[in-house]
């Protein structure tokens, strides 16, 4: 099978198209054929960051990059009774771990997985995976975010963040959306009520009353979100776990809850996408579709941090 492997971390010229043996499955899991593969920032970071490659993969080298996927079931083990072969699934694989992505053919725990709905194409469905994970995880089972509640959700028109507002808006919050003025109307398209544009000297004076706030960027910009909640309200981060001290003694000098999040593959989460993804309610922007050969160029998009929704790969396997 076709596959991209990593021997260092470094520049895109380091990702290395290969042919590998197929996976072999244990009892639980699942064989994919793959049809699109989504990228993210964690991609790139571990490409490029020998720390963040060593943390994800140990001593390990070579290593096949890469957590979403989307495509066919070709082989089941002897403890999986959810699926069948020829039936059509998405997920994110192993994170953090080894999900091995990057490749025609992927094993993957079957308790990972859901259905993919007819309505959604391999692309949409594949970017609907770590990114989506990320918002539903930080807003629903650690945020607890609920109807009526002001919801802030920084960098809002990027991968995360475009879930986190259709997610947020399905809870029945009211949604304030950052980014930048040129990406304001795709923001308020997502169904945020109010967007401001995150390059404002003092953005933070725009909103102080806010029940959460979903951190996508850290730094300065997460200190700067502490005075934008009201006393007794939430803040989450995804970037780093580490909070400044004087953060930590602003937050609790005001009664803010201060967390980090570290999203976690579960097919039980993926499902509830999925019936969102189908009913049409949760809607994937794919901003650029490259080709398997082009995941270079792929890892070079995502690195740009401009990136509006997602970056996904179409992978065209052989048919044997």
């Amino acid at each position: 099978m076709k596959a991209i492997i990593l021997k260092e971390a470094g520049t895109t010229a380091n990702l290395e198209h290969t042919e590998l043996p197929l996976p072999k499955i244990k009892e639980n899991e699942v064989l994919i054929k793959v049809r699109a593969i989504s990228i993210n920032p964690v991609d790139v970071k571990a490409r490029a960051n020998e720390g963040v490659l060593t943390w994800l993969f140990a001593e390990e080298r070579p290593v096949i990059l890469g957590w979403d996927i989307s495509g066919e079931v070709t082989e089941t083990g002897s403890g999986v009774s959810a699926f069948k072969i020829g039936e059509e699934v998405f997920g994110m694989v192993n994170f953090v771990g080894q999900g091995k992505a990057y490749a025609e053919y992927v094993a993957v725990p079957a308790d990972q997985l859901a259905l993919k709905p007819a309505t959604v194409s391999h692309q949409e469905a594949a970017a609907a995976t770590l990114a989506a994970l990320t918002a539903w995880q930080a807003l629903v089972n650690h945020g607890k975010v609920s109807r009526g509640e002001k919801v802030l959700i920084h960098a809002a028109s990027g991968g995360v963040g475009h879930y986190a507002v259709q997610i947020a808006k399905y809870l029945g919050a009211f949604v304030i959306g950052t980014s930048s003025a040129g990406n304001r109307d795709f923001v308020l398209s997502l169904g945020a009520d109010e967007h401001i544009d995150y390059t404002s000297p003092l953005f933070e004076k725009a909103v102080t009353d806010a029940d959460f706030v979903l951190d996508t960027i850290a730094g300065d910009t997460l200190t700067r979100s502490i005075d934008m909640l009201k006393p007794g309200g939430r803040l989450i981060t995804i970037p780093s776990p580490d909070f400044p001290q004087t953060d930590k003694e602003k937050a609790l000098g005001r009664n803010i809850s201060l967390s980090a999040i570290m999203v976690q593959s579960s097919g039980t989460d993926m499902n509830l996408l999925a019936d969102l993804l189908e009913k049409g309610i949760l809607k994937s922007h794919v901003a650029q579709n490259f080709d398997f050969k082009d995941m270079d160029k792929a890892h070079q998009a995502v690195e740009t941090g401009r990136t509006r929704g997602k970056i996904v790969v179409t992978l065209v396997a052989d048919s044997n």
